[in-house]
């Protein structure tokens, strides 16, 4: 598959690396080439474009940056270059104050996702919301004693669902599909809870999991 990523932070990264080491061809679109080149160096078959390139090349693109940032990185990577592509939306709409006893505020509402926000400026797109709830170490085969974790996904098209969930699959996760958009009021969220115990306690190596 041909994969854009929009965002040249360490979920970006992490993800990127990801699909290389199972074969797909990835562009990572970046306002700032230089953030990148140490990293390209290292992953020979990626290439560094700008956001509209990676958008253009992409059957699929992956949004990693940061909530605020997101509704004007699909602007430059243009919305038509997005009409009919899946979108795996990954990112969270933290606000840019500190943690109160380690919980992060967001700049959205418990009635409103920012994913629900984006898929209506860019309604042509397929918005899924996944890897939003874990760090950028454990994004890639995540090796816990619990199993495979769980990735919590939701969006409006099936066939979008179905292809974001193949390339969880790829990376070691399993997918629960927790429905339409609006399910992202609460997938968003999970960032909130999976990040207290790194603020109190220094610990980060954790993931969900679903039980039946």
């Amino acid at each position: 598959m041909k994969i854009g990523i929009l965002g040249s932070g360490d979920v970006a990264k992490a993800l990127a690396g990801g699909f290389l080491k199972h074969g797909h061809k990835v562009i990572m679109g970046t306002r700032t080439e230089e953030k990148l080149a140490a990293w390209a160096r290292e992953h020979p078959g990626a290439a560094v474009n700008s956001f509209t390139a990676a958008a253009v090349f992409g059957d699929l693109v992956v949004l990693a940056v940061r909530g605020r940032a997101a509704a004007e990185a699909l602007r430059l990577a243009g919305a038509k270059n997005l009409t009919g592509k899946p979108v795996m939306d990954a990112t969270n709409p933290i606000a840019d104050t500190p943690p109160v006893n380690g919980v992060l505020k967001f700049f959205t509402t418990m009635n409103e996702s920012l994913m629900e926000k984006l898929q209506r400026e860019f309604a042509s797109a397929h918005f899924v919301k996944a890897f939003n709830s874990v760090g950028a170490a454990s994004m890639v085969h995540p090796q816990f004693t619990g199993g495979r974790p769980t990735m919590f996904i939701c969006g409006n098209n099936d066939a979008a669902k179905q292809t974001v969930s193949r390339l969880a699959d790829e990376l070691g996760w399993e997918t629960a599909d927790m429905g339409k958009a609006e399910a992202a009021r609460a997938i968003e969220p999970l960032c909130m809870l999976w990040c207290i115990p790194g603020f109190l306690h220094n610990d980060w190596a954790h993931a969900f999991k679903l039980l039946t």
